[in-house]
């Protein structure tokens, strides 16, 4: 499956907003986990299509991704080096000339001096940026969700806040300005580039903008039905379950997933029941179940191949 964002939703790359969103929303009716569950082809597609939606959806990051600033995994792309700038300027003794291999400890040699030129003539004192600086940053599923403030150590000692925005996913790299290695002359300092690792939670899975739940539930409230309590991000809530539910049944609640990047809209929360057996079956249970299935068998495999 191609890694650009275009191509994954089948748009141009001059593609309007609106196009996007459509072509985004297209491919998540046909490939949408709770319509094609176990179709493991559809899940990535649909992965795959929400990545890229969430990419070019914003204009910021959808302008840094053309520019090439950003991979489509939103990290940031190595920069160019320096010396293309300085072979360039308009002060460098070297401009216009092809460099000789043998040529070249002299022409750094000058570089880093701040001298050159011919007959003596000084040149401009040398300055650049400074290098930016990698860092990996892992933060909580909560975090993650909803944003917050972390403290990163550096390999100095020295600890920098980190602004975490709210729905920031694995993979994102968050840019601390001026907080990279110092500069050259009086050349600025350069970047911080914190990538972002989201820890697993052990309840709540995230799929795009949704947020995925497991709720296990009894036997009696499988069949008779009624109202359980279910974890979400903002707390729980009671959902109702209907009477006659089997395992694998989804409950969707609206607006309780993350939020959206531009919008206060958020994803929903989908909620997957299973019906789970007691620790310990009891004569009593026991004794019913032969009453009734004596009366009342069926056969819930009726029409699958043997």
């Amino acid at each position: 499956m191609s890694d650009d964002p275009y191509s994954v939703l089948g748009v141009a790359k001059d593609a309007s907003a609106a196009d996007i969103k459509k072509a985004y929303r297209r491919i998540a009716k046909e490939c949408h986990p709770d319509l094609k569950p176990g179709d493991a082809e559809a899940e990535a597609k649909f992965k795959a299509a929400a990545a890229a939606y969430d990419l070019l959806k914003d204009p910021e990051t959808r302008a840094r991704y053309d520019n090439g600033e950003i991979d489509a995994s939103g990290q940031e792309r190595p920069q160019q080096q320096y010396y293309r700038d300085y072979a360039e300027a308009a002060g460098n003794p070297y401009r216009g000339r092809q460099a000789d291999p043998e040529d070249m400890s002299d022409i750094f040699a000058e570089f880093m001096r701040g001298r050159g030129g011919f007959g003596g003539q000084r040149t401009q004192e040398f300055h650049a940026p400074g290098h930016n600086l990698n860092y990996s940053l892992q933060i909580s599923f909560l975090d993650a969700v909803f944003g917050a403030s972390q403290k990163l150590t550096l390999p100095d000692g020295n600890r920098i806040e980190v602004k975490i925005p709210a729905s920031i996913t694995t993979g994102q790299t968050i840019r601390l300005r001026g907080k990279g290695a110092p500069g050259y002359g009086e050349g600025p300092a350069g970047d911080a580039l914190v990538t972002i690792s989201v820890a697993d939670h052990p309840v709540f899975d995230r799929q795009g903008d949704d947020i995925h739940i497991t709720l296990p539930i009894s036997i009696d409230e499988a069949i008779l039905g009624g109202k359980v309590r279910a974890p979400t991000i903002d707390g729980g809530v009671n959902v109702t379950v209907p009477a006659g539910t089997s395992s694998g049944k989804t409950l969707r609640l609206r607006g309780k997933g993350v939020k959206k990047r531009g919008s206060s809209e958020r994803g929903d929360q989908l909620i997957e029941l299973t019906v789970a057996l007691p620790d310990q079956i009891d004569d009593d249970l026991k004794q019913f179940m032969e009453t009734w299935r004596n009366a009342h068998r069926y056969d819930p495999r009726k029409g699958m191949p043997s």
